[in-house]
């Protein structure tokens, strides 16, 4: 019996995890918290023990555009690439690095290109995008520390190679530590330019 629940709860979490993975496709949702309650709600699944984690989501993403975008994820996702890497090469100054969606192969067109950039101040960041004369859009983004803490890093996004680009700032020393992923609770992942370029030639 113990088993045959198991089986049911596990079926359950599948379920749950591929209509937040829909969800978050086809509605540009970005919070997987806020998709995986939606998809529970929607499939009348309660119980947390029947709700998946952000991990099993993210692959439930993955396998969802792998299923129904199939070339054209491919191709759009080569074009995210390509615009993340002419970005880092414009803020080449700042060794920046690629994460998120865009890295990991989950992106859809509603998904920004994120970039890690360093320096020993946000302003010196937004002064060499006002030198480029792009136009950019400040945000704050809060980040969990491997100290268990959250904080609260500057950040600019601007449209590059038709691409919405979210460049964060973190201190010059920063790049030594990444933020945890609020996927998996792990340091984010993050690459630089010659990873990308190895991305864009195996696509």
């Amino acid at each position: 019996m113990p088993r045959q629940r198991n089986n049911d709860v596990e079926r359950s979490r599948q379920r749950v995890a591929q209509e937040a993975a829909r969800i978050i496709v086809d509605h540009g949702i970005r919070d997987y918290r806020l998709a995986k309650q939606k998809a529970a709600d929607r499939l009348g699944i309660v119980g947390r023990g029947a709700l998946p984690g952000n991990a099993e989501i993210e692959a439930a993403v993955a396998e969802h555009l792998k299923l129904f975008g199939r070339e054209s994820h491919a191709d759009h996702l080569r074009l995210m690439r390509v615009a993340a890497l002419s970005a880092m090469e414009l803020l080449a100054s700042f060794t920046p690095r690629l994460v998120g969606p865009v890295l990991v192969g989950t992106a859809d067109e509603n998904s920004a290109v994120n970039l890690h950039v360093f320096a020993d101040s946000p302003e010196a960041v937004a002064m060499e995008l006002a030198c480029m004369g792009i136009n950019y859009r400040p945000y704050e983004r809060r980040l969990k520390s491997r100290r268990n803490q959250l904080e609260t890093f500057a950040g600019f996004e601007f449209h590059h190679s038709n691409s919405a680009i979210q460049a964060t700032v973190f201190p010059v020393d920063g790049i030594r530590q990444a933020p945890m992923s609020p996927i998996d609770g792990k340091p984010m992942k993050r690459v630089g330019s010659d990873f990308v370029q190895q991305l864009l030639e195996h696509i």
